[in-house]
């Protein structure tokens, strides 16, 4: 009798397991596996510094709704919140979106990610001191900023160091952005000089600035390079339209914020034009607001809602638009009315329902498919983005002019709180897809 032969286990050539099989025999999260890929090593870290800040915000604002804790301050809490929404986590989101699509851009090799690890993880470090210096020692919370922005200007010599390399006839939108990483290392900078020098109003200067003329325009440049390209290609029926005079409308009106700001701390527009500023900034936002929700609708707000993925996409950049209509709206009220405080509801609107909205929606497509799922919005993820637009509506009605006072801190602990909920389910979530192999096998 011939003896029969061995059974070779399914996924096994020569003795080894395929990628597949190891996917499947080891599901446990690795930090090795963490540092397989440049998104997975800044995403990672992102999640750390959001839902850290998310948490530190949340509890804050129960401190001063209830005075349980009478948390020390040792700089302005407003201010850390602001500047740990600006700078901490979001330049980390950027690497892993930068250093993944951008040598694609380029037509470059990307950099490993063992060569991104010291700089991202001097900013995580960085904005976690920060947070402690928040409430124990200002000096604490300037070290965490150094480290924050030597991390930052690393970060922004890597990219600008892909794009030299690059021999692509196309490299405007990668320069464009290189150009804002400048503007947020220079705004990082002079935050800490502010605070070093005792200016806390020229410290908020410097957070607008790197709010509009880094963050911004990273975001305007990126949703004019792939917002027409994802929905043509999920939308058969719409082409993907995208003219350069639209990016350089986006781009201005974020410099003329950055600008704007700059004048209001001078105190040039109260000196020079008197009430009249109010009327023609507002009147200018109201122009651009319009503009950006005619956008929308061209790149297809209303076909995107059919595919979840792409709706968030559409959604987020919708707030862009309204965000402007509302700072329109809240100029001509302190111009024709005396009112004041809609102002901080049309700088949410941008923060948390353009930026957060388009955040989770981008860092939640590439994280699928980068990690061997489905490109879909699922349950969960269309179910914690509706609780961010909650969350974005809640602290817009906090900042309505003639909403009672009582009410206004009970609003603002509710939309922390979401917004806490919210980031930490999404960060928990996501974070563990970071340190595991891909689903399908496949390196990345």
């Amino acid at each position: 009798m011939t003896p029969s032969r061995p059974t070779i286990p399914l996924g096994v050539v020569s003795g080894k397991p395929s990628p597949e099989a190891l996917a499947q025999m080891d599901k446990h999260w690795r930090w090795r596996y963490v540092m397989l890929a440049p998104h997975r090593l800044g995403f990672l870290l992102a999640m750390v510094v959001l839902v850290a800040s998310g948490a530190w915000w949340a509890l804050v604002q129960v401190d001063r709704s209830t005075g349980w804790w009478g948390l020390p301050a040792a700089l302005p809490p407003t201010l850390v919140h602001s500047a740990v929404m600006a700078f901490g986590f979001i330049p980390l989101f950027f690497s892993g979106f930068l250093f993944t699509a951008g040598p694609k851009w380029l037509g470059v090799e990307p950099l490993a990610p063992q060569a991104l690890f010291k700089p991202l993880m001097a900013q995580a470090a960085g904005w976690l001191l920060w947070l402690a210096g928040a409430h124990g020692h200002v000096m604490v919370a300037l070290a965490g900023l150094v480290l924050a922005w030597g991390g930052l200007v690393w970060m922004t010599v890597q990219f600008w160091g892909r794009v030299r390399l690059s021999q692509a006839h196309d490299q405007l939108h990668a320069r464009v952005i290189g150009g804002a990483c400048v503007i947020g290392c220079l705004s990082v900078a002079g935050l800490w000089l502010s605070l070093a020098l005792g200016v806390p109003a020229l410290a908020r200067v410097w957070v607008f600035t790197g709010l509009w003329g880094f963050v911004v325009v990273v975001y305007v440049t990126v949703a004019h390079r792939m917002i027409p390209f994802f929905t043509s290609s999920a939308v058969p029926m719409v082409q993907a339209w995208r003219p350069f005079w639209v990016l350089w409308l986006m781009l201005a009106a974020a410099l003329l914020q950055v600008l704007a700001a700059w004048l209001e701390w001078a105190g040039v527009p109260a000196s020079a034009a008197g009430p009249a500023w109010g009327l023609v900034w507002g009147t200018l936002q109201l122009v651009v607001g319009g503009v950006l929700v005619w956008l929308a609708w061209v790149w297809g707000l209303v076909q995107s809602l059919k595919n979840r993925l792409l709706a968030m996409l559409h959604i987020g950049f919708l707030w862009l638009g309204l965000a402007f209509l509302l700072g329109g709206v809240s100029q001509w009220l302190a111009w024709g009315l005396g009112v004041g405080g809609l102002g901080i509801g049309a700088l949410h609107a941008l923060t948390m329902g353009c930026l957060a909205s388009l955040m989770l929606a981008m860092v939640t497509r590439v994280s699928c498919g980068h990690s061997g799922r489905a490109l879909v919005a699922d349950r969960i993820a269309w179910s914690l983005f509706l609780l961010l637009q909650v969350a974005t509506v809640l602290r817009i009605a906090a900042a309505v002019p003639g909403v009672p006072g009582g009410a206004v801190p009970w609003l603002l602990l509710l939309a922390a709180g979401l917004w806490a909920g919210t980031m930490g389910a999404w960060g928990v979530r996501l974070g563990r897809w970071y340190g595991c192999l891909r689903a399908d096998g496949r390196p990345g």
